[in-house]
């Protein structure tokens, strides 16, 4: 519910009313009538960035993936609590701004696409709303070729490192991206292999990925 722009007395009032209907608890410490209350938000706050490479481009990502990131991602991908797209999204939003502001001008942003299984179970894209909490804009979108479509319904966890590679070269595609500048976004990077199939299509199709932004990456 985008009650954002609310001043906070009121929301307040409004969120302890909604909480008589629809009860919710901050997924931080439990405390009731908060889907995060302020003092995990002020956790969240304190959360580290990272910075790394993948394929030779810098990621930056607005959180590390562990703790009160983990469970709010977590929260959101996989039980649709969309209340807590906001408090992810803001810090999200501001790296891609600054992302496009540092690229040449007109960049365009490109999501790496979530795998079509996920797509079904949730009924929307994650990364879109967070950005669009995050007050970013809208993203375009990479393709998955025959290939990818075929392998996406099989899991990575299972693999090592070379078979995770293996299994993702050749399954993204770019188009219309000749001679343009581009900025790559994902939810969560963990070991890079994806975001970095995704580099290596933009690279085919004859453009230049000059930052990647995630919410989230893990420590490697």
């Amino acid at each position: 519910m985008p009650q954002h722009n609310v001043p906070t007395p009121w929301r307040d009032a409004l969120l302890a009313v909604l909480g008589l209907f629809l009860p919710v608890a901050c997924l931080g410490c439990g405390q009731p009538d908060h889907a995060l209350c302020p003092p995990c938000r002020a956790v969240l706050a304190a959360t580290p960035r990272r910075v790394r490479l993948v394929a030779g481009v810098r990621l930056d990502a607005a959180y590390e993936y562990e703790g009160l990131v983990r469970i709010l991602l977590l929260e959101l991908k996989l039980r649709g609590r969309v209340d807590v797209a906001r408090p992810l999204g803001v810090r999200f939003g501001a790296l891609l701004r600054a992302a496009l502001a540092e690229a040449p001008a007109g960049a365009v942003v490109l999501r790496i696409p979530p795998s079509p299984a996920g797509a079904r179970r949730r009924g929307f894209d994650p990364v879109v709303l967070l950005l669009a909490r995050g007050g970013a804009r809208r993203t375009g979108q990479l393709r998955r070729t025959r290939a990818g479509r075929a392998r996406a319904g099989h899991g990575q966890k299972e693999r090592s490192a070379v078979e995770r590679v293996a299994a993702t070269v050749g399954t993204l595609r770019a188009s219309g991206v000749t001679g343009q500048d581009v900025v790559l976004v994902d939810d969560v990077v963990t070991t890079g292999v994806t975001m970095a199939e995704g580099v290596r299509a933009v690279r085919a199709g004859g453009g230049r990925v000059v930052r990647c932004v995630a919410v989230a990456s893990v420590d490697d």
